[in-house]
């Protein structure tokens, strides 16, 4: 779809108000092929992709966003080599030991860090409660998986002695059950499939996969994802306005 001259030429922090654009998601993919073309290891991708994150988080509190989701680590990704799982513990343990320093950031981790380590499940629990309540809300997916996600939920009202569930029942019990749904998920690396991200939230999201690998993705690539997210239309099952006032205007002839 193409972008109208009048979307590009509004400053994106208006477009991000106009669009209701409040939750942002990324898959952030790329980084072992990053390195790759490099001729470097992969944790050596998966350092720089780190830092860039760091770069994209403030940019959406900038621009005017409530809330971020990114996913950093799947449960499936325990089956990678262990130098690089490791390496991936450490880039988490010394992200939190600087996260502390950000002011008007919550953060959050969601999924199961705690299986991963003593000192994973208390680092990532005193960054929590250390940053409650703060404007600005970052969910980490660390150990996250969006079918275990759905089953926690299940298995929680079924401990409640629930017997049927409605949808804002499992809602109500998901990690992210004080953020809103997300708008928009920004896969990057060429990929075209979630991965078992956020599969309950995303069910109205938008989606934009760009062929950008994570450590060379931009601000200026929010503001295109941004702006594309501007220029579509949100139905949610029903019809757009425009849509709606022509049915109107059909009905009353």
């Amino acid at each position: 779809m193409a972008i109208s001259r009048e979307i590009n030429s509004t400053p994106v922090t208006e477009l991000v108000k106009q669009s209701r654009l409040r939750h942002i998601a990324f898959i952030m993919d790329g980084n072992g092929r990053w390195a790759k073309k490099r001729m470097l290891p992969r944790e050596a991708g998966h350092k720089v992709g780190a830092d860039n994150f760091k770069t994209i988080v403030r940019y959406c509190k900038k621009i005017g966003m409530e809330c971020c989701t990114v996913y950093a680590f799947s449960t499936e990704n325990i089956k990678r080599p262990k130098r690089e799982v490791e390496a991936l513990f450490r880039l988490l343990i010394s992200f939190i030991e600087e996260a502390g320093e950000e002011e008007d950031i919550e953060f959050r981790f969601i999924g199961e860090p705690g299986q991963l380590g003593e000192t994973i499940g208390r680092r990532t629990k005193e960054l929590e409660d250390e940053t409650r309540g703060r404007p600005y809300r970052l969910n980490i997916a660390f150990n996250y998986g969006g079918r275990a996600e759905i089953v926690r939920a299940v298995n929680r009202l079924l401990a409640e002695g629930k017997t049927a569930v409605t949808e804002e029942d499992i809602s109500a019990n998901l990690y992210t059950n004080e953020c809103p749904d997300p708008d928009l998920i920004v896969r990057t690396g060429a990929e075209m499939r979630i991965s078992n991200f956020m599969l309950w939230q995303a069910a109205y999201a938008e989606f934009y996969f760009t062929d950008r690998l994570w450590p060379d993705y931009t601000t200026a690539d929010v503001d295109e994802a941004v702006r594309v997210f501007a220029s579509r239309s949100r139905r949610f099952g029903g019809l757009d306005r425009n849509e709606a006032a022509s049915q109107g205007e059909q009905e009353g002839t």
